[in-house]
């Protein structure tokens, strides 16, 4: 496997945005899952997490490839779900609700970055190329 930055340096500026801000969010996600819950590292490096994952989302609604609404596609809706989810975590954090607020921000982790960075993969997406080739 060689890496391959040509599609990534040749596309839209929102894809290029959205595509660093999903790497922040998974490497900030690897280093808060290293800290102990609760901790001030925690908290701080959540609020980086929010914020690339705020950027990841509000990013995708620039990225438009013929989908039936709009030309958005299903995983748009991981978008707004990813943009209400962390207003809900963050209320339930400040309500002391911590098994929601954990369980939600575990869903994002799964659904808005390991799911669907899995179908950014498949071959004809831009991040096939530069990672697999092709």
């Amino acid at each position: 496997m060689t890496l391959n930055p040509a599609p990534l340096v040749n596309t839209t500026l929102a894809i290029q945005i959205h595509t660093a801000a999903a790497m922040i969010a998974i490497v900030v996600t690897l280093l808060i899952f290293t800290r102990p819950r609760g901790s001030r590292a925690h908290r701080r490096l959540g609020w980086v997490w929010v914020g690339a994952m705020l950027t990841v989302a509000l990013t995708s609604f620039g990225i438009r490839h013929g989908g039936p609404v709009w030309g958005y596609s299903w995983i748009h809706a991981l978008s707004v779900w990813v943009i209400v989810g962390i207003g809900y975590a963050i209320i339930q954090i400040r309500r002391g609700q911590i098994a929601r607020h954990r369980g939600m921000m575990l869903g994002m982790v799964w659904g808005g970055l390991v799911i669907a960075g899995a179908f950014t993969l498949a071959p004809g997406r831009i991040m096939h190329a530069v990672l697999i080739g092709g």
